[in-house]
């Protein structure tokens, strides 16, 4: 199948099947929602949203993080992974949010990735997620997804997103990004795929590849 086909049917079937895909950490305003991302690097987002609305008590505003100390930042998120970078990360990112955008989150990724702790697939998230730009987020699940599906054939990140961001339509591109996770946390899984289940399984290269009949 060549690969335009494919991006058309597994669009298809995402919409026919998964009609909401959205994100799955909790947050009140844009702010939040960068907070949120950034702790969510390595670390499941059941765990993060555990913790946010107490962060989110803490600190509603820019302004109220960028004045916190270490130590503070610390204490509230230290059952995180990498607690002590991400400390650090988000008081500079509330800091350079007052300094450099006037306490507002930017739309675009390459402004966002110029805040601490913001990568790429962090800034992609926030655009597409609250700016609805036509950008693609790449996580390990996606990049999983994209690769076994035979959507990708790209071996970094970089390359993925790039045949990604080729096949959706700019206007799916931010829910693309949701349908991949969230078929990749839940459906095709790292190390035991659920395949019987999996309303992909006659489009998928993969599983198509292992399950040949001689």
């Amino acid at each position: 199948m060549e690969r335009k086909e494919l991006f058309h049917r597994v669009t298809e079937w995402f919409s026919a099947n998964m009609e909401t895909a959205e994100t799955e950490l909790h947050y009140d305003s844009p702010f939040h929602l960068l907070i949120a991302v950034i702790l969510s690097a390595q670390c499941t987002d059941k765990r993060v949203n555990m913790h946010t609305p107490q962060i989110f008590t803490r600190f509603p505003e820019p302004a109220d993080l960028a004045a916190a100390t270490f130590e503070e930042v610390y204490e509230l998120i230290k059952s995180i992974s990498f607690p002590n970078n991400k400390a650090r990360h988000l008081i500079g990112m509330a800091q350079r949010l007052l300094s450099d955008f006037g306490g507002e989150v930017p739309s675009e990724p390459d402004l966002l990735e110029k805040l601490p702790g913001v990568g790429r697939k962090t800034a992609n998230v926030i655009a597409s997620v609250i700016y609805d730009k036509p950008v693609i987020a790449v996580d390990t699940h996606v990049f999983r997804v994209s690769r076994r599906l035979g959507l990708s054939d790209g071996t970094t990140v970089e390359a993925v997103e790039k045949d990604l961001t080729a096949g959706f339509a700019p206007e799916l591109r931010p829910k693309a990004h949701h349908w991949l996770i969230l078929h990749g946390r839940y459906v095709c899984i790292a190390r035991k795929p659920k395949c019987e289940g999996c309303g992909l399984q006659d489009l998928c290269r993969e599983y198509l590849e292992n399950n040949v009949k001689v």
